[in-house]
């Protein structure tokens, strides 16, 4: 099975099992921060972590990554349908940081303590783990570039 058939098998489940999550993270390869630049929608699996309703209530459609130092990390949609970065959790930067092992492009919150891992699950598609100090479990999502 590919990285993109796993990922849609996982994404179809629903409701998703967070250490089949980790096990499908951990295989897959890094990326340089510089890949991550650029325009993402995404979707959050749902394993039952605080922050899914936080994402929903918010109406979190992705991420703009304009430079490694200028980063919108939460992107929402607005009630007339454009994408407009939400001012909630502030600005992001990206860096190459080790993480399970491995240096991967990472996003780092400028006023939160919070790391957004990513991986490469194809070339237009990034599974993501938002590491937040004092969660007892990550958060995993997804992103999918922009054309």
């Amino acid at each position: 099975m590919t990285a993109r058939e796993t990922f849609e098998s996982l994404r179809a489940a629903g409701r998703a099992d967070e250490s089949a999550l980790e096990a499908f993270f951990d295989t897959l390869p890094p990326l340089d921060r510089t890949e991550m630049l650029g325009s993402f929608t995404g979707g959050v699996f749902g394993t039952g972590h605080r922050g899914e309703a936080q994402l929903v209530a918010m109406r979190w459609v992705g991420k703009q990554f304009h430079g490694v130092d200028d980063v919108d990390p939460i992107v929402v949609l607005g009630d007339d349908g454009t994408r407009t970065a939400s001012p909630v959790l502030g600005k992001a930067q990206l860096r190459n940081v080790e993480f399970r092992g491995v240096v991967s492009a990472t996003m780092l919150y400028d006023a939160h303590p919070i790391l957004d891992h990513f991986r490469r699950i194809d070339d237009g598609l990034v599974l993501g783990c938002m590491d937040r100090k004092g969660d007892r479990s990550p958060l995993y999502f997804y992103l999918e570039r922009m054309h």
